[in-house]
């Protein structure tokens, strides 16, 4: 992906598992946040502290669910800061090695905008243009992946005009 200027507005894929943060839940509240907590993968991480910036467009995406898949439409709504449950011993995010005056993990905050219709992986496999969508590639496991302008105008389209 190119690194557009910072004043170009940026495209996310960002997985949850449902019953984590369901786009439900992160719209139970009109104009409500959800702080983006949990991300423990540094590539992940990297995205969210040198990538992302308020007003960016995310595809809320349900993963380890019985279908998978796109559900939303979302923004990022805040920059990163620390996030707690690195240091709640409680919290199964937990993370003993990183000391609060230098946080290893960080969270954002997405605002969910709308619910879609589930667009599914089998789906989004039967457009040829999106075969180099990150969350396609065998392997991929990130919870947050860049999508670059002609993937987030293509799925959009999908969204907007197929049921």
């Amino acid at each position: 992906m190119t690194p557009p200027s910072s004043a170009t507005p940026r495209h996310w894929l960002m997985k949850s598992e449902p019953e984590e943060c369901s786009i439900d839940d992160a719209l139970a509240a009109p104009g409500a946040t959800v702080p983006w907590t949990g991300v423990r993968n540094y590539q992940a991480r990297n995205f969210m502290r040198d990538g992302m910036q308020v007003g960016d467009g995310v595809l809320f995406y349900h993963s380890s669910c019985a279908e998978p898949g796109i559900v939303g439409i979302a923004r990022v709504a805040s920059g990163t800061r620390a996030d707690p449950t690195q240091f709640d011993p409680a919290s199964p995010y937990h993370d003993p090695k990183s000391p609060p005056d230098a946080p290893r993990w960080l969270l954002l905050d997405v605002q969910a905008l709308r619910k879609t219709r589930l667009l599914g992986l089998p789906e989004l496999r039967q457009h040829p243009e999106l075969a180099d969508l990150r969350v396609l590639q065998k392997g991929s496991r990130l919870s947050i992946t860049p999508v670059d302008l002609p993937h987030w105008e293509r799925i959009m389209a999908l969204l907007d005009t197929q049921a």
